[in-house]
């Protein structure tokens, strides 16, 4: 059977289409059929995981008994005590995959991890949260199906969006009715439809046509350490493009995929580039994996710090939150400096938007603010952000040192 990547060919969507048909169907009669659902997810998973990723497949199986078994586990603890220790410990095994997933490639270049496979990162995104509620006492049992259904649920497996269990939970148990289906369905198109357009063409245009044209003439050109020619400027402004175009067309996809399926995956991106500021930004890009960033890291450890009477300075808590925060996003990536000088890049920025913000509401009847104001803050976000993303990019490091 051949291996097909999701929402990467016309096979996969004429696939993909022929599947959701007989869904279509059922949710316009009111009907679910969770027994098909559950078949074309298996289904896809082979067509994902087979062939050259059969590895990675094998990986996926493991990855999911573990996990499972472990949030079985300590939910059946939960419903008996409560220990900080334990929980810290539930929470470094459910991401000690992911740890050694990114640690082998830095330990010893040009290697994978046996244990890794595509979409690692979003399952132990969700694995995490599921602890974290359980911990809070949000989820009440451990239910092993919903388990599986909330974790395989393949139109976001590899690239998310990431859901939250609850949320699944409570679409993938319902019956939309007829109406409100009929709406999914009319948002499920528009979101396909776009998702074509932002992937296959205008990411198209400038990750293959563009990009590596730009990357040439940069460097050709380049000159010493710091160094940024009018190749690299560009590389930069068509690179984050190409980001935006390439990842939210797939988020669109999966997105869309998801209404088909009765589920109403959460949204990813809502005109990023349109942010006045830093912070604003963040609220508008990738907003599944930075709202779980800012609910699980960056909430908790600002109440930790409260919590313990680390410091009464309450500016001082939210910047070490910031500066965490960013940070482990970086390492998220990937062990380079790249990636971790853009957690820090943000980390700073978004310290600095904090500290004009409260300098600004402190001022508001000295500070000039209309919509050219506006227009201007938009644009220094903006390239404020293109620049992050060529750091990001890592094609600072084959200039400046290869």
């Amino acid at each position: 059977m051949p291996n097909l990547q999701p929402y990467a060919n016309p096979t996969y969507f004429l696939i993909l289409g022929a599947a959701l048909i007989p869904l279509i169907i059922g949710f316009l009669n009111g009907k679910r059929w969770h027994f098909y659902e559950t078949l074309v997810s298996l289904i896809f998973l082979i067509l994902i995981f087979d062939g050259d990723k059969i590895e990675q497949g094998y990986a996926l199986i493991g990855y999911v008994l573990f996990e499972g078994a472990l949030i079985w586990g300590y939910t059946v603890y939960r419903q008996k005590k409560n220990s900080t220790l334990l929980f810290n410990l539930a929470v470094v095994l459910a991401i000690m995959p992911l740890v050694i997933v990114k640690f082998v490639p830095f330990l010893n270049p040009g290697s994978n991890s046996i244990i890794g496979f595509l979409g690692i990162s979003y399952l132990t995104f969700k694995a995490v949260g599921m602890i974290m509620e359980t911990r809070d006492g949000s989820i009440k049992k451990f239910e092993p199906w919903l388990f599986l259904q909330f974790m395989l649920f393949f139109p976001t497996i590899s690239s998310g969006p990431i859901d939250r269990y609850r949320r699944f939970k409570k679409d993938y148990l319902k019956i939309p009715d007829r109406d409100h289906y009929i709406e999914m369905l009319g948002k499920a198109v528009h979101n396909l439809m776009l998702g074509f357009v932002y992937k296959f063409i205008l990411g198209y245009f400038f990750g293959t046509l563009l990009l590596p044209r730009l990357a040439h003439l940069a460097m050709a050109s380049r000159g010493g350490f710091l160094d940024l020619s009018w190749g690299v400027v560009g590389y930069m402004y068509v690179y984050s493009l190409y980001l935006f175009f390439d990842f939210a067309g797939y988020s669109l996809f999966a997105i869309g995929t998801s209404y088909i399926m009765g589920v109403e995956t959460p949204i990813n991106f809502n005109k990023p580039f349109a942010s006045p500021n830093i912070k604003e930004f963040w609220n508008r890009w990738h907003m599944t994996l930075s709202f779980w960033f800012r609910d699980y890291i960056y909430m908790r450890l600002v109440f930790f710090l409260m919590k313990h009477k680390v410091t009464k300075n309450r500016v001082l808590i939210a910047n070490l939150g910031y500066l965490t925060l960013f940070l482990l996003m970086g390492f998220w990536h990937g062990l380079t400096w790249y990636y971790i000088a853009y957690g820090l890049f943000h980390a700073i920025w978004i310290i600095l938007t904090d500290v004009w913000l409260r300098f600004k509401k402190k001022h508001k009847d000295q500070i000039i603010s209309n919509r050219w104001t506006n227009y201007l803050a938009i644009f220094a976000t903006f390239n404020t952000v293109c620049f992050s993303f060529l750091i990001f990019s890592g094609f600072l490091d084959k200039l400046w040192f290869h």
